[in-house]
């Protein structure tokens, strides 16, 4: 296994592991009155002057060309997309079911690679993502306990998942796919926090404060930890192992959403989730012992 596929799994699991604390911090705001657009346009504008930070430290380069910016809105769009739907989904169904909803993604990615961009899918990947979609029907309780999942929730995350497959493949594909980590995800959060703040001013006509210390607080690790470290480490698995293994890596979303839920929100952990946890760690376990496809490019990037 080479260090570029170890760096690219390792990273992979951490971009989805991350990505799935989303509610443990956004759920407590939310709770307090704030609409989800302003947490968004909070989370998007610190992620962006953390990671802008981050960059000028490491003496990277802030300049684009015109030919940057069509992908760069892009990205920024469907980001602001994914989160938003997703976040409208807590309103129709728990945090733990909307993230595990929300981790079909991979089948759109592998989908859209192949209708697209001729992508042969492998086996062993192919196997991984059912069994892992085999995992989060088990969360979900669909072979036997009851969910509340409405069908407008339902369609509101599959939207959220689509947007974020889109984002996936636009990384891996599109002219900016060479960019610095760093530096493009910097103007995605410059572009989805511009987003937001035109949705908030439209709707509600002013930026209001958050409404309390804790939800600064909360805010602050929403941007930092399911934002600005899960958004670099996918960058870094999509140039090191290619769309598909990342989005199939995903399945730690819903693994991690179980766990908070249990730990944070005093959720149930029943029998068809403890199944649904080991059919997820079997498709991770498929996805890292898989024997490299030799004559798949390697991707490299410059941090």
């Amino acid at each position: 296994m080479t260090s570029s596929r170890i760096r690219g799994l390792a990273v992979g699991i951490l971009s989805s592991a991350t990505f799935g604390l989303i509610p443990l911090f956004a759920l407590p705001i939310s709770s307090k009155g704030a609409s989800f657009e302003l947490i968004l346009f909070y989370r998007f504008l610190f992620a962006a002057v953390a990671i802008g930070l981050m960059h000028r430290i490491k003496h990277g380069s802030f300049r684009l060309v015109r030919a940057d910016l069509a992908p760069i809105t892009l990205l920024g769009l469907l980001y602001t997309g994914s989160a938003l739907f997703l976040f409208r989904g807590y309103s129709y169904m728990p945090s733990g079911v909307a993230t595990t909803i929300h981790f079909l993604y991979p089948l759109f990615v592998s989908a859209l690679m192949a209708v697209f961009f001729g992508e042969r899918l492998r086996l062993i990947p192919l196997i991984a993502i059912l069994t892992a979609l085999t995992g989060v029907a088990l969360l979900m309780g669909i072979f036997g306990a009851s969910v509340p999942v409405s069908g407008a929730g339902f369609v509101i995350v599959i939207i959220s998942a689509l947007c974020y497959a889109l984002y996936i493949i636009v990384v891996n594909k599109s002219r900016i796919r060479t960019m610095s980590g760093r530096k493009l995800t910097f103007y995605v959060f410059i572009a989805a926090a511009g987003f937001c703040l035109i949705h908030i001013l439209y709707i509600e006509g002013k930026v209001s404060p958050l409404p309390d210390a804790a939800s600064w607080g909360n805010i602050f690790l929403l941007a930092l930890i399911p934002t600005v470290i899960s958004n670099l480490a996918m960058v870094v698995a999509v140039r090191n192992i290619g769309s598909t293994l990342t989005s199939a890596l995903g399945a730690m979303e819903p693994l991690t959403s179980v766990i908070v839920g249990v730990w944070k929100f005093n959720e149930t952990l029943t029998l068809s989730s403890v199944a649904g946890i080991g059919c997820i760690l079997i498709a991770v376990a498929l996805i890292i012992f898989a024997p490299s496809n030799k004559k798949q490019k390697q991707e490299t990037y410059s941090s």
